[in-house]
């Protein structure tokens, strides 16, 4: 059968036993912030099993997508290296929702197996939790398996968690014995290829709490997940995942891109790797995941990332994950259409990533090998944490990718000291944006010294008011400031990328300023600038009052990161997700996933219908403190990290925006005021950054967008009189350059009569320059007749001076000479008796001009 076939017919199967047939989630959990991925076909239906939740059906089937690479299941690591494990994998499932219960589940699960399937019986194995006596004896009652193959096992093997919290119970699992020991009960989850698990029945009874205590669920529940390639593999009779034809066909496109047979166990494992790897990235950017440097977008760079650095194994030294795309979408689009309506996006987003990674690939490869070189010389086993952080930070290799490297070496890495050195890298970094933006550093971390009265935590008011009456109930000195903490206080924290508030406290009738705030196990403390001698207790009172401009100008730039969000991802696509943010008095910041700049027409586009929006006067729906379950029933946006209580805030502006914030917001959209972009650029690969303004942030940008226009003006005039200034000097200085040129005709005259001559060709740009010429040459010469000819823009040109002594006693005029040698070079002049100048337009009889030119002084004397 192919895949196509057995994925049908487990659904078709159980839909005959009633069961709905449900739609594969995606595998980007949006609406959980606890998961990275979807890593179990149970996820969409954690809700029922809390009982928060209901559907209109009690049983359901479908085969879901999943990834498995971080916490409790966490795969990667076997990815390749054996036949059985994957990053991405579908798992085939079935669910009763208070319905049936292990009678049924056991039942039907053998009935498919053995009388649809007709996998032999004689090679099941089943096992049950130790204590699930009842388990244990439905296998024996309901089926014909042989008794001597059902099995108990601890929580280890048959206790079932979706994590560390959440939805529990005892599971049965069934194994197929695959070696020729069919008997042999010590190969069951004994973690071989011989014997392998290829379906599990949780029954969920159980919730796990936050301290680790089991709670009875309000109903019993079956949540079944068979591996499908596992599966495949079995009925395919196939000896590895890596070999059905879902498999097949991807090996057989990275063979022909590597020119490389599927043969040698080490380019088997590169294959194995990277097929898998390219299914996992494909998948999650069709659901709108995007790698980055941070939660579940960073772990699609390391899978990305250790793909690519296994493609250099096969010689894959230029983008070739990308190519792959094509053959996956032709084998899985018909069962999931998003890979073919995302294919486009897909193979961007990764071709980009591999073009960004390659840049640094090599080099730190070569550096690695010098490590381990050095390493191994010294006979040690260990690289240093320092050197497996340079990787890190300046070459992008994810830590688990040198891990691998190391281990093919034999070595292993100091990944203590890794992560202590990344500790000290985002303490830096947290660090540096406090001295940015100009806040007081708070030297507390716990609340000892502070003599608390109480234990309850500091209510905020600064929802409703900024101006708030209070009472100190705990404080403590800090140098020159003081830190107090108050029962009630409208002072924002700062939390979600929004600043904290400042302003000042009146206590006994003096005022002092806040500077900063923290918050502390849900105290909030107050620091407060050089409150001097005053006595301060607690149980005294105090009026605390926000500084309402800062704030307004906060909320403005707040409420409009909301409206930002929404039209990213209406103009640039849904794969847009916040990646960080600031939210200052002054300015906005957003961070956000996205594989290539933003035009400048897109940026336009978003701009102007943010502002659109803002114009539109949307008011501010505030729901506050309402139950997770019910904020998240409403649609409002997630993002994943943040933790989220069972209560939350959600900030909603008409129907344009609705996202769980916690931070201040402006009444209606039209209090922001106008809305403007700054800059956009790339602050990490697959990450864009938008600064921005509003309000008054737009005015003041205006002023200095004007006066730069104005000190241009005045800038561009100083800079037309100075070209004109040097332009000035740099003709006057060819001029003497030529004129050095006059010194060498001045030392050469010829003789007629008792008359110097002086004759010459000389450069010049225009008649202008030579007329000024002759002048000089006049005045050189003293006493007698000079003529100075030049090709002037493709003509000639002519300057006679005659000296006044000449003049008088000769009675030689410059004008009638120059006239004579013009007819020598086809054209005429004249002028006065001491200079005149001529033109003509034959340039080839400038030489013969010269050369006649004491002849025709001769022809008047």
């Amino acid at each position: 059968m192919t895949s196509n076939e057995i994925r049908k017919q487990f659904l078709d199967f159980f839909e005959s036993k009633n069961h709905k047939v449900v739609d594969s989630a995606p595998v980007v959990p949006f609406d959980d912030p606890t998961l990275l991925f979807i890593n179990a076909g149970m996820n969409q239906f954690k809700d029922v099993f809390l009982g928060a939740g209901k559907r209109d059906y009690t049983r359901a089937v479908n085969t879901q997508k999943c990834i498995r690479v971080s916490g409790k299941h966490n795969d990667l690591e076997e990815v390749g290296r054996d036949t059985y494990h994957h990053t991405f994998f579908e798992m085939l499932g079935n669910w009763s929702f208070g319905d049936y219960y292990k009678k049924e589940a056991i039942e039907w699960a053998w009935e498919l197996l053995t009388e649809v399937w007709k996998l032999p019986k004689e090679r099941l194995w089943a096992t049950v939790y130790r204590t699930d006596d009842e388990a244990f004896e439905l296998w024996k009652s309901q089926t014909d398996i042989d008794p001597k193959h059902v099995l108990r096992f601890d929580e280890k093997d048959n206790f079932w968690e979706m994590g560390d919290t959440g939805p529990c119970g005892p599971c049965s699992e069934i194994h197929i014995n695959l070696s020729d020991d069919l008997e042999n009960a010590d190969l069951v989850n004994a973690g071989v290829p011989e014997c392998i698990e290829i379906w599990n029945l949780v029954f969920i009874q159980y919730n796990r709490d936050a301290e680790g205590k089991l709670n009875e669920l309000p109903s019993k529940h079956v949540d079944t997940g068979m591996g499908f390639e596992r599966i495949c593999a079995v009925l395919q009779e196939k000896d590895s995942n890596y070999g059905i034809d879902i498999f097949e066909s991807l090996i057989n496109k990275i063979s022909e891109l590597s020119s490389t047979k599927f043969e040698k166990e080490d380019d088997k494992i590169a294959m194995r790797v990277i097929a898998d790897h390219v299914r996992a990235l494909s998948f999650a950017i069709a659901d709108g995941a995007v790698p980055s440097n941070d939660g579940r977008g960073y772990v699609l760079r390391r899978i990305l990332r250790r793909a690519a650095r296994y493609g250099r194994k096969l010689n894959l030294k230029e983008p070739f994950l990308f190519k792959i795309v094509e053959t996956l979408v032709k084998n899985m689009s018909d069962t999931f259409p998003e890979l073919k309506i995302n294919q486009n996006n897909i193979e961007r987003i990764i071709k980009g990533e591999e073009e960004s990674f390659n840049a640094t690939l090599d080099r730190g490869i070569e550096l690695f090998e010098n490590i381990a070189e050095k390493v191994i010389d010294a006979n040690r086993t260990i690289i240093d944490g320092d050197d497996v952080f340079k990787l890190y930070d300046t070459f992008g290799f994810p830590v688990d990718l040198t891990n691998v490297m190391a281990e093919e070496k034999g070595l292993s890495i100091d990944e203590t000291k890794f992560n202590e050195l990344m500790k000290e890298q985002k303490d830096r970094a947290r660090k540096s944006t406090k001295e940015k933006t100009g806040e007081a550093s708070i030297a507390v971390e716990t609340l000892d010294g502070f003599n608390l009265q109480d234990n309850s935590a500091t209510e905020f008011t600064g929802y409703d008011e900024l101006v708030s009456k209070s009472k100190i109930v705990g404080v403590k000195k800090d140098g020159k400031n003081t830190l107090l903490i108050l029962d009630k206080s409208p002072f924002y924290v700062e939390a979600g990328g929004q600043i904290s508030d400042t302003g000042k406290i009146k206590i006994d009738n003096q005022e002092f300023k806040i500077i900063n705030v923290t918050k502390i196990d849900d105290k909030v403390i107050h620091v407060v600038e050089n409150t001097g001698e005053i006595n301060l207790t607690n149980g005294k009172g105090a009026t605390v009052t926000v500084d309402k401009k800062r704030r307004w100008n906060i909320m403005r730039n707040h409420s409009v990161t909301h409206f930002l969000h929404a039209v990213l991802r209406s103009v640039l696509g849904s794969h847009v997700q916040q990646a960080g943010s600031y939210v200052g008095p002054d300015r906005l910041r957003f961070d956000f996933t996205h594989f290539e700049k933003v035009s400048s027409e897109q940026l336009k586009e978003i701009e102007n219908i943010v502002n659109e929006k803002l114009r539109e006067n949307l008011a501010l729906s505030h729901h506050k403190n309402i139950p997770f379950e019910e904020a998240k029933k409403m649609g409002a946006i997630m993002f994943f990290g943040d933790k989220y209580g069972d209560s939350v805030n959600v900030v909603q502006f008409g129907d344009f925006t609705l996202e769980f914030c916690g931070g201040t917001h402006v009444h209606n959209s039209s209090q922001i005021g106008l809305f403007k972009i700054v800059s956009e650029s790339s602050i990490a690969s697959g990450v864009r950054r938008i600064e921005a303004v509003t309000g008054e942030g737009v005015e003041k940008f205006i002023e200095e967008q004007e006066s730069r226009i104005q000190n241009s003006e005045s800038r561009i005039k100083e800079l037309q009189d100075e070209k004109r200034k040097l332009e000035k000097e740099l003709a006057e200085l060819q001029l003497q350059e030529k004129l050095g040129g006059i010194e060498n005709i001045i030392s050469k005259p010829t003789e007629l009569n008792g008359i110097n001559i002086f004759k010459g060709k000389v450069e010049a740009a225009n008649m202008d320059e030579l007329k000024s010429m002759g002048d000089e040459l006049r005045e050189k010469m003293k006493s007698g007749v000079g003529m100075l000819i030049s090709e002037v823009n493709e003509k000639v040109g002519i300057v006679v001076v005659v000296s006044d002594d000449i003049i008088k006693e000769k009675k030689l005029m410059a004008g009638k000479i120059v006239g004579n040698a013009a007819k020598l070079v086809g054209g005429g002049g004249g002028g006065r008796p001491h200079l005149a100048t001529a033109g003509g337009k034959d340039v080839t009889k400038i030489d013969s001009a010269i050369d006649e030119f004491d002849s025709i002084v001769g022809s008047f004397l």
